[in-house]
């Protein structure tokens, strides 16, 4: 069963210090017996400023192996391609170029990098790309996915800020990149617009997914699942749950919930 619990999902147990990134991949591979892992950059560090030591990231791949587990996501924030000032959107670049690097040790089949942009009290203009912003956006997204094709992974950005919560935008974008390594991570269900089928207009692109504690349990959530095999989803049922509190405990449901929406579908 294609199952992954995004790192994301335990940044509470992180944030107070109880859970660093060896022992997710202990949680993962021993309390819930899953072989694969997703990991999400704040797991390294919480300065997204930051990428971290080859070093380092070569242990965690250690650690990784020595478990007989892969990488089927590497989630990134902080080094997304678009920022309204120039310098910035350099500074940008050479964080996801670092991190791109971080994917490639650690072996990920899937790596999200989000477009950037602000999403604010103006969706209409937040989500309306400038020609200057949208050409470079998919400049990087092309150059990320030829990397990505010499080394093994997809790239692309999640439903996540700015014009990536619209999916006419996210279909423009998609469109023009046009390169069988570029992908996009759907958080289902997640859109500011155009919500009753975004993801059915994203879905010939979606190479990995997160379901959240609505989306879980939604009256439609078999029907998405379904959806998105028939338009050639060969990827893994992402969990991203970030619960308030008892989070090992709500995984354990999530996973299960999850997995009962796959077996009825006998998958």
């Amino acid at each position: 069963m294609k199952l992954s619990i995004g790192g994301y999902s335990f940044f509470n147990t992180i944030r107070e210090g109880k859970m660093d990134i060896f022992g997710y991949l202990e949680t993962v591979r021993y309390r819930y017996g899953l072989d694969k892992v997703d990991f999400w950059n704040g797991q390294f560090s919480l300065d997204f400023s930051t990428v971290p030591e080859e070093s380092y990231v070569q242990k965690v791949r250690e650690a990784m192996d020595e478990k007989g587990m892969t990488l089927v996501n590497y989630a990134v924030d902080g080094a997304h391609i678009w920022d309204a000032d120039p310098e910035e959107r350099e500074r940008l670049y050479e964080r996801a170029l670092g991190h791109l690097k971080v994917a490639e040790i650690l072996g990920a089949k899937t790596v999200r990098i989000d477009t950037g942009g602000v999403f604010g009290n103006n969706p209409e203009f937040d989500m309306n790309m400038s020609d200057e912003q949208f050409e470079y956006i998919v400049k990087r997204y092309r150059e990320f996915s030829k990397r990505g094709a010499n080394n093994g992974y997809m790239v692309g950005p999640e439903n996540h800020i700015g014009p990536s919560l619209s999916p006419v935008q996210m279909k423009k974008i998609a469109e023009a990149v046009d390169h069988p390594n570029y992908g996009i991570l759907l958080h289902i269900g997640r859109w500011k617009e155009e919500a009753d089928k975004g993801d059915e207009m994203v879905a010939p692109w979606v190479y990995h997914t997160h379901f959240d504690a609505s989306t879980a349990v939604a009256e439609d959530a078999e029907e998405k699942i379904s959806m998105l095999l028939e338009n050639g989803f060969d990827g893994y049922w992402g969990i991203e749950y970030n619960a308030d509190k008892n989070q090992y405990t709500e995984i354990e449901w999530i996973i299960g919930t999850v997995k009962r929406l796959l077996v009825n579908l006998k998958l």
